[in-house]
């Protein structure tokens, strides 16, 4: 393309297609195409080299005062939406009991009681879950993957006659979710290191609408018949677990770590 062309293209007002042609002509006339950027994909494994040790530094305390190993062999994480809080459990074999290990803040989650039921519904899943896969190069800096849907909530969704159940359920870092549980960068961190070098398959994660252990499950109206089902076994998932010392009562850093601030001895009636 010729200088004249192009000055003809621009006075005629399609300054964009000029600008486009002339540098597809001088790329030509160089032999010179543009080429996409290659984006560097990242491993779980370089990521707990990046963020491993000072994971650790945070982590181990805590173990250490809960009288577990670390890593442990077994973790939960017990998720609860009316208290926005996620509690961190875990255990040195399966013949272990259950020892509380810390409580973090959720930072975004999107919803309100009830379990998800459609894709685009905004709500964040009840249920029982596994970890499906790490993912480090989220974009929501470091993301734990549920296996959302789990065979309960497909069982449900065939009863029901629902097919877009939805997808891509993650706990991951940054503040703000929809449909998730959004940790803040620094839990997200502690979370996917442990997840890690736990073993995902050896991570299990509740989520429930309220803490069972302390208060009965109540129903809405109009919830699925099958919720109160659903309750039940969270329930029992439950008392697994033993309760904090301090239930709901926590001031949070910054980075969504906590502190107890008062002690009530509650207990389910």
């Amino acid at each position: 393309m010729s200088r004249n062309q192009f000055l003809m293209l621009l006075a005629g007002g399609s300054a964009a297609a000029a600008a486009t042609l002339w540098y597809v002509a001088r790329s030509r006339s160089r032999n010179v195409w543009p080429t996409p950027q290659k984006v560097r994909r990242v491993s779980v494994e370089e990521r707990v080299m990046q963020y491993g040790a000072r994971v650790d530094t945070r982590l181990q305390p805590a173990f250490q005062n809960a009288g577990v190993a670390y890593p442990p062999a077994e973790v939960a994480l017990l998720a609860f939406k009316d208290t926005r809080v996620l509690e961190l459990y875990a255990r040195g074999s399966s013949a272990d009991d259950w020892r509380h290990i810390k409580t973090y803040a959720v930072c975004g989650a999107s919803g309100k009681p009830g379990p998800k039921l459609a894709e685009g519904d905004r709500q964040v899943p009840e249920g029982v879950y596994q970890i499906a896969l790490l993912n480090p190069c989220s974009r929501f800096h470091l993301s734990l993957k549920l296996n959302y849907p789990n065979a309960f909530d497909q069982r449900m969704g065939a009863a029901d006659g629902r097919t877009h159940l939805g997808s891509d359920i993650m706990i991951h870092g940054g503040a703000m979710s929809v449909g998730c549980l959004a940790m803040g960068d620094q839990v997200a961190e502690d979370l996917f290191i442990l997840a890690a070098r736990t073993g995902k398959n050896n991570v299990r994660v509740v989520i429930a609408p309220a803490d069972f252990r302390q208060e009965r499950p109540r129903l809405i109206m109009y919830e699925p018949r099958w919720v109160s089902m659903l309750y039940a076994s969270l329930h029992e998932t439950l008392m697994q677990f033993p309760q904090n010392a301090v239930n709901g009562n926590y001031v949070f850093s910054a980075n969504g770590d906590s502190k107890p601030i008062a002690i009530h001895a509650t207990t389910m009636p």
